[in-house]
């Protein structure tokens, strides 16, 4: 059995989106296999009282095992989590989830911005950030974060977004390793770590 710490030596996948958030999803989690061996975490934003249904939708589209995050719970390698709706989503240094309801965060709560830049701290250069479609610059300063600390980065191209915002705020902000469509930014995570 891993230790906590090589557990978490295998790194963490955080992908953010809003509008068109799950529409790339659904072509994006297909390419990640089932013995995929990094933590994934997926932050859409949610209406405030709503998509309450999102882990069982997501376990649908990918065959990694699919978790609803709930506070404290520990990060698990090979396992996808999925933030609820109306808390901002952290790490902790322990390798656990924490969930707050500080203020939103570019109007949102949850916050990409919030996970990205907490994820960055806890895991360093072995954080991966994808930012996905969406109609707001939420989760731009995230990317930057994570690519500050030697973390990789990937946009979801504008042209393959029904939100062209959230993906070119990204790509504006900082020195972006991936662009593609939803398919191609799965086959990229999943080379990664094959």
């Amino acid at each position: 059995m891993k230790t906590k710490r090589e557990m978490a030596d295998l790194g963490l996948v955080c992908i953010g989106g809003s509008q068109g958030g799950f529409e790339a999803l659904e072509k994006l989690l297909p390419q990640l296999p089932a013995d995929y061996p990094c933590a994934v975490v997926v932050l859409l934003h949610q209406y405030r009282h709503g998509a309450g249904n999102l882990p069982e939708l997501l376990s649908t589209r990918t065959a990694m095992p699919v978790k609803a995050v709930h506070d404290r719970d520990p990060v698990i390698p090979g396992h996808l989590f999925v933030a609820p709706a109306n808390y901002h989503l952290l790490l902790e240094r322990h390798h656990a989830f924490a969930l707050n309801t500080d203020a939103p965060v570019q109007y949102a709560r949850p916050s990409i911005d919030v996970l990205f830049e907490s994820a960055a701290h806890v895991y360093g250069p072995r954080t991966t950030g994808v930012l996905l479609s969406g109609a707001s610059i939420d989760g731009a300063s995230g990317l930057k974060q994570i690519k500050a600390v030697g973390g990789l980065v990937a946009c979801q191209h504008p042209d393959t977004a029904s939100g062209k915002v959230m993906p070119q705020a990204g790509i504006d902000t900082t020195t972006v390793d991936k662009v593609g469509s939803p398919q191609e930014l799965g086959q990229w995570l999943k080379q990664l770590h094959p």
